[in-house]
């Protein structure tokens, strides 16, 4: 495995102890200059390490010490789950996003899978507490480090990671100067209540890891800790991205935040995808929604970014609203 460029495989004769080369997995990566991916281990404040990963866009790191020359826009890439991880290795959302001038980070906060049961139960009802307090410590280290410019950083993910964009974005405004939710639930109440039959067998553990909406203590729990109840604490950009048919996490959770956000007269970019779930698969999707996060980053964090062009062409992409805060969003929807 490797973190720039595509893995390469090999055939070993344990006879002769000697490996004959066959193929890479992805030819189209092979002689590309690829940003390099750095590990670190960072301690939360009340303790825990915290394994994380970054790139920098190639060329900004002269004495290749790991630290650009200059601190430079961020983004930060929340993971989903949140019970899975980040890993090393090459990421081609951070390749992208480092090749338009952005640091890139993730980090797995607690509740991330992968470092021991203690790691995974220090995240029990910490949606929107601890395990956000993490995520803002990661961003202080880049910054400490010169690695960030705190004017300049983004949070950006899906389902769990649109949920920490969302309150990213409404409970600490200050840290975030915009964001990308992705399909992230922004009331828990609602998401407890429309769960999917198969994950039926799952509410303890959602009522141990989460919150319990069976109580009348659960649920003033889950309403303080849902985006939604501090709409009007959003200061920055936001972008929302969701499938119309996700059974996870309702078109629901999306349209109630874009839906009190424009009553407060807050801006808003929701896209809407009328034939995908939980997250976006069609290729033509994707890249409609690549093409609009890399000109809408580029509007909020000053990075590179490519002309939508003709980037809908076969996609069921819906501008819901807000097409007048992303550099040629309007003209694309318009051919």
């Amino acid at each position: 495995m490797v973190d720039d460029g595509p893995v390469q495989y090999y055939r070993y004769d344990r006879e002769e102890k000697s490996a004959e080369f066959l193929f890479t997995e992805c030819t189209a990566l092979e002689g590309l200059s690829i940003a390099k991916m750095h590990s670190v281990v960072i301690k939360s404040r009340d303790g825990l390490d915290m394994v994380s990963y970054y790139t920098l866009p190639v060329g900004s790191d002269s004495d290749s010490d790991g630290r650009p020359d200059e601190p430079l826009p961020m983004v930060l890439l929340v993971h989903g789950g949140p019970w899975a991880r980040d890993i090393w290795g090459y990421d081609s959302w951070q390749q992208w996003l480092a090749n338009r001038g952005y640091v890139v980070f993730s980090t797995n906060f607690r509740g991330s899978t992968g470092f021991g049961k203690a790691f995974i139960n220090a995240g029990n009802l910490e949606w929107g507490g601890k395990m956000n307090n993490d995520l803002i410590d990661a961003v202080n280290w880049t910054v400490q480090e010169g690695i960030a410019d705190p004017d300049c950083v983004a949070i950006m993910g899906g389902s769990y990671g649109g949920y920490a964009t969302l309150w990213g974005m409404t409970n600490t405004p200050d840290t975030f100067a915009c964001g990308v939710d992705t399909v992230g639930p922004s009331n828990l109440l609602t998401l407890f209540e429309t769960i999917p039959p198969h994950w039926q067998p799952e509410i303890e553990e959602w009522a141990t890891r989460i919150g319990d909406a069976r109580t009348e203590e659960g649920r003033a729990f889950l309403t303080k800790r849902s985006p939604l109840s501090y709409v009007d604490r959003i200061e920055n950009p936001l972008l929302i991205g969701q499938g119309a048919n996700d059974p996870r996490v309702k078109q629901a959770e999306s349209d109630q935040i874009v839906h009190a956000m424009q009553d407060a007269d807050i801006p808003v970019t929701y896209l809407l995808y009328t034939d995908e779930g939980h997250g976006f698969y069609r290729p033509e999707n994707r890249l409609s929604f690549y093409a609009v996060t890399d000109a809408f980053l580029a509007e909020h964090l000053g990075g590179r970014y490519e002309p939508i062009g003709d980037d809908f062409k076969g996609s069921s992409i819906i501008v819901q609203c807000g097409d007048e805060e992303v550099p040629g969003l309007a003209e694309a929807i318009a051919d």
